[in-house]
């Protein structure tokens, strides 16, 4: 099993303080996870490449295209704003071979998701292109929704198939849901409102993590 990764979401954040918003909690992050949506694949509209670029901090940044069709110069704005890996949806993309390999070209790490419904099957061609999978564990688009535990199969197969791949899942991760997605075979947890919901978010991000203890 890979390294456990926490992947504090700043959906859930104050995007006019993004910057003290992420300094709170990147001594305990390893990665950041930006969440793009466009308004098209899921209704909701979130920040663009400019937003990102103004982020500062050491922690790598880890974009999740929530977007229709991204295109190579849309995908390029963030590689260039700093993206350390860049994950496309399945369901957007007619080839996301064709954005995978974009994202490789440019050397930032690539990952496909699937949202709760689409079988794991619609993946599986891409599973030696990419850096890591992205399961969704709600309904991508809204911060704060319930964990789906009927995702919990897919990861559990694509662990079989794939031993030492990076396995994310995003939403409704909290203290109460992470150990249910670890012992199927998640390794990378994304956490917004669980973590930027709360007041103290170390106490949080100690308490989700204090779930895996003794793995």
């Amino acid at each position: 099993m890979p390294k456990i990764k926490l992947a504090p979401s700043i959906l859930s954040a104050d995007f006019s303080k993004i910057n003290d918003e992420i300094k709170q909690v990147e001594k305990y992050s390893d990665l950041i996870h930006v969440d793009i949506m466009d308004g098209i694949f899921v209704p909701p509209t979130t920040v663009d490449s400019n937003f990102v670029k103004k982020i500062k901090t050491k922690v790598p940044l880890d974009v999740h295209l929530m977007v229709h069709e991204p295109g190579d110069s849309y995908i390029k704005g963030f590689i260039d704003a700093g993206a350390y890996s860049i994950t496309v949806h399945e369901e957007a993309c007619k080839n996301p071979g064709h954005q995978i390999n974009f994202i490789k070209m440019n050397k930032v790490k690539a990952a496909i998701s699937i949202k709760p419904k689409t079988p794991l099957e619609k993946i599986k061609k891409y599973l030696d292109m990419v850096d890591m999978v992205l399961i969704m564990t709600v309904e991508p688009g809204w911060a704060g929704q319930k964990f789906m535990a009927d995702t919990m199969p897919k990861i559990k197969e694509l662990r079989k198939l794939k031993p030492k791949l990076d396995i994310e899942v995003d939403g409704g991760i909290s203290p109460m849901t992470i150990r249910t997605a670890y012992d199927e075979g998640a390794n990378v947890f994304v956490a917004g409102s669980s973590i930027f919901g709360q007041k103290d978010r170390i106490a949080a991000i100690k308490e989700i993590l204090g779930s895996l203890k003794n793995k």
